[in-house]
């Protein structure tokens, strides 16, 4: 009897590594079945019809009960991240762009590419079209980590 009680715990533990440490492998999964079934198998070749209808019926409630522990919504929370990431690229405020400056472009913008300002160079994207390299090119626009430029206007 013991040896029954030892595959069914063997069953249980190898279905629950399964659900829970390597979904989607199926060998914990399979190995498991194998020792539930083999539970069934020796109970009924060695204790009898009675014995055996016994360890199915609490193999059936035991995979029944994993079951519904394993799809309880609190089972999963367990294994969730909950931390969120809300922290920016650009956090340090002395050397962030403001709309307005000027700097220039040091590669063509096609219409992502380079420019140099006062506080660096950043990748950076023109308004409309392409501006080409050396070009003086204002700030008009700084959304997130996105900083949207125009070729600058000169006054003659």
């Amino acid at each position: 009897m013991g040896f029954i009680v030892i595959l069914i715990l063997v069953g249980i533990l190898l279905l629950l590594a399964e659900i829970l440490l390597v979904p989607g492998v199926g060998v914990a999964g399979v190995l498991g079945l194998i020792s539930l079934i083999g539970s069934c198998v020796y109970a009924f070749n060695v204790f009898g019809m009675t014995t055996g209808t016994i360890i199915v019926a609490v193999n059936v409630v035991l995979v029944v009960a994993l079951t519904v522990y394993v799809l309880r919504a609190k089972t999963w929370k367990k294994f969730t991240l909950n931390t969120n990431i809300d922290s920016k690229a650009i956090q340090d405020s002395s050397t962030v762009l403001a709309v307005g400056d000027a700097g220039k472009t040091t590669t063509r913008l096609a219409p992502i590419g380079m420019a140099r300002f006062e506080t660096g160079a950043y990748e950076v994207k023109s308004l409309e079209g392409m501006i080409d390299a050396g070009v003086e090119v204002e700030v008009v626009l700084i959304e997130d980590n996105r900083i949207i430029v125009k070729p600058l206007e000169k006054d003659f």
